[in-house]
């Protein structure tokens, strides 16, 4: 089979992040393309290779899978000894969870504290920013300590989870927030796995820049 996944930035595109991430974990044979966001080139390519016209989008022969949730489980389907998904039923489920919230939850942390893994920036914190950091900081104490034994990981082994969360990592450290020590042990061995320092390495060569209006 032949695979695609198409993606933004490095340095902007924390779902290409995400997508990459989950690609490079399950160990298919898998070209990453990047097309530059906010450029013409993207808004030329984007609406034939993305049904919703978003990246990350991966393309395998005749499947198109153009969400990173669905890109996770796709790649679980096609290689479950990859590790995408705990093996313990409970842990799995926490995993999905904790997952699927960082989908859809989180609108000021993403707002507020845009993506830019090679700078650091300082910006206002609302007490809606702090809240939300405080729940991220729940879940993953809360992920650790229920399954986090035998690995540096939410589930011990790295995961799906952690693909979710590595850029909220990488947001952290942007942005110079102060973490609880577990939460901050986690944060810095997310930053050491290798396929996200390699991430980082290319966000740093990248030649684009956006104004993030922060």
């Amino acid at each position: 089979m032949t695979a695609t996944l198409y993606v933004g930035n490095r340095n902007y595109s924390s779902w290409s992040i995400r997508g990459s991430l989950l690609v490079r974990q399950s160990g298919i044979d898998c070209i990453e393309e990047v097309i530059p966001l906010d450029t013409d080139e993207f808004k030329a390519r984007i609406t034939s290779l993305s049904p919703s016209g978003r990246v990350p989008v991966l393309h395998m022969d005749e499947i198109v899978v153009w969400d990173s949730l669905a890109i996770a489980e796709f790649l679980h389907e096609l290689r479950p000894g990859a590790g995408l998904w705990p093996q313990d039923i409970a842990a799995r489920a926490l995993a999905r969870s904790v997952s699927a919230e960082m989908h859809s939850s989180f609108g000021e942390l993403r707002s507020q504290m845009p993506m830019d893994m090679r700078d650091q920036r300082s910006v206002p914190w609302t007490p809606e920013l702090q809240d939300e950091i405080a729940r991220i900081e729940v879940l993953w104490n809360a992920c650790r300590a229920a399954h986090g034994r035998g690995g540096e990981y939410l589930f011990g082994a790295w995961s799906a989870a952690d693909a979710m969360y590595a850029p909220v990592v990488s947001r952290f450290r942007t942005y110079g927030v102060q973490l609880s020590p577990v939460a901050r042990r986690y944060s810095d061995a997310v930053w050491e796995w290798p396929a996200f320092k390699s991430l980082a390495a290319e966000a740093a060569t990248e030649p684009w820049s956006l104004n993030l209006g922060v």
